[in-house]
């Protein structure tokens, strides 16, 4: 959310940000934020000075009746019941203003960072960088939604039995790759310096606000009513709210958080090979990395990350590229986002695995989450996280581009310590 002091002393700076993302209401909506602030401020300074009368005349009232006034003191009590119920109605104002201002506020995006693309989709995204070589599969090469049923390793079927669309079953060899991978970025993470942990797998509505999921992706978490609780999209969420209303040492920093989770998303699936197969699902597995930062290092922090991202691709010895995205592609709550693509082979198109985003404030502000100096003045930190990594498009890209001419596949070196096996073998006469 971004912060009320910036909007006033920035407001054309904040109207441009806005702009630049596309949002044609920016001018109108921060002139209602405001409105709404001056009125607020107001209803505050009107409310502070009744109550200053009020306790001012409950002292004279208390002097009066030792005094024998009575009359007087009547009198002061009849004014401090009117002021009583003037208190209360500009109390309940106050309440309605605030109310009113929040929800204007949470509905603007966080403000583009100056390096940010200006463009209105994916196609005005910025290639950073291209590594690795894209392979050359022999003839009949299979995409990977063929390949998982003819080595029985993923069941499409199976998962739509049991839960429906978009839920597979990770079978023999193909469970065992996934447990690989996602032991494989566990430990590169905790290597890199990041402390494990396990999160809960749901969240309150709070924890879903404190990141930004809510209100602006209600619709895409699945939502236990019964409970109030929503399951997450990513670990994201549950990791950066351990340090909601929390008051953070500078010397604490940089604070670096890694987890593993299943993740939950209700967003509908279209037809078309792009979300075929594991290129699209409602439950995937995924590492993900999370920092608190001082905001005067944030942003070369978000530069370690992304490489940290890049090497963990180039260990599994797969063809990637770095995307800035552009201003209207990038997340509601995001500053400046990179995304790490992978090429597939058989598919001939690039798989987002990994975006890595620097929130800046915002996460923050909503979260409460502030650092304290050496001059003991709390300020708000900048909270950044990126996926290391999701795995289903990373296993489409490992076994579509790994494939050799009798259908075998065959495993990246650095995973078959954790596999216990370097090939995936293709049906006797299958070929």
């Amino acid at each position: 959310m971004l912060q009320l002091q910036h909007i006033r002393e920035q407001t054309q700076a904040v109207i441009q940000g806005l702009e630049k993302r596309g949002l044609a209401e920016a001018s109108s909506w921060v002139s209602e934020i405001l409105t709404t602030d001056q009125q607020r401020r107001e209803t505050q300074a009107t409310l502070d000075q009744l109550l200053a009368q009020a306790n001012q005349l409950a002292k004279q009232i208390g002097q009066l009746m030792k005094e024998g006034n009575k009359a007087e003191a009547e009198a002061a009590k009849a004014q401090t019941a009117d002021l009583k119920e003037q208190t209360k109605t500009l109390g309940i104002q106050l309440q309605t203003l605030e109310a009113t201002l929040q929800e204007q506020l949470v509905r603007l995006p966080n403000l583009p960072h100056s390096s940010v693309p200006v463009g209105r989709s994916a196609d005005d995204n910025e290639v950073v960088l291209q590594h690795g070589y894209i392979p050359t599969l022999a003839p009949g090469a299979q995409p990977h939604w063929e390949l998982i049923k003819t080595l029985d390793i993923i069941d499409f079927e199976l998962g739509n039995k049991i839960a429906g669309a978009g839920f597979p079953v990770y079978k023999g060899k193909g469970a065992r790759l996934q447990r690989a991978l996602i032991n494989f970025f566990l430990d590169e993470a905790s290597a890199a310096g990041y402390a494990e942990v396990q999160p809960p797998l749901l969240v309150n509505a709070d924890s879903g606000f404190g990141t930004g999921q809510l209100p602006d992706k209600e619709g895409q978490m699945y939502h236990a009513t019964a409970d109030d609780l929503y399951l997450i999209p990513t670990a994201e969420v549950p990791i950066t709210n351990i340090f909601r209303d929390v008051i953070l040492e500078e010397k604490q920093l940089p604070i670096k958080c890694v987890g593993y989770t299943p993740c939950f998303r209700r967003e509908a699936g279209s037809w078309g090979a792009h979300v075929r197969g594991l290129n699209r699902l409602h439950q995937f597995d995924k590492v993900e990395i999370v920092q608190i930062q001082h905001p005067d290092h944030s942003y070369q922090a978000l530069e370690e990350m992304s490489a940290y991202v890049q090497g963990l691709l180039q260990k599994l010895e797969l063809p990637y590229r770095v995307l800035r995205l552009c201003s209207g592609d990038m997340g509601f709550t995001s500053a400046l986002t990179y995304d790490m693509e992978v090429y597939s082979a058989a598919q001939e198109r690039w798989l987002e695995v990994s975006s890595v985003s620097n929130f800046e404030t915002y996460q923050a502000n909503r979260l409460k989450l502030r650092l304290r100096g050496a001059d003991k003045k709390p300020f708000l930190a900048h909270t950044l996280n990126g996926s290391a990594l999701a795995l289903p498009r990373i296993v489409a890209a490992l076994l579509e581009n790994n494939q050799d001419a009798e259908g075998n596949i065959h495993i990246p070196k650095v995973l078959q310590p954790y596999t216990d096996f370097d090939c995936i073998s293709a049906p006797v006469g299958l070929k």
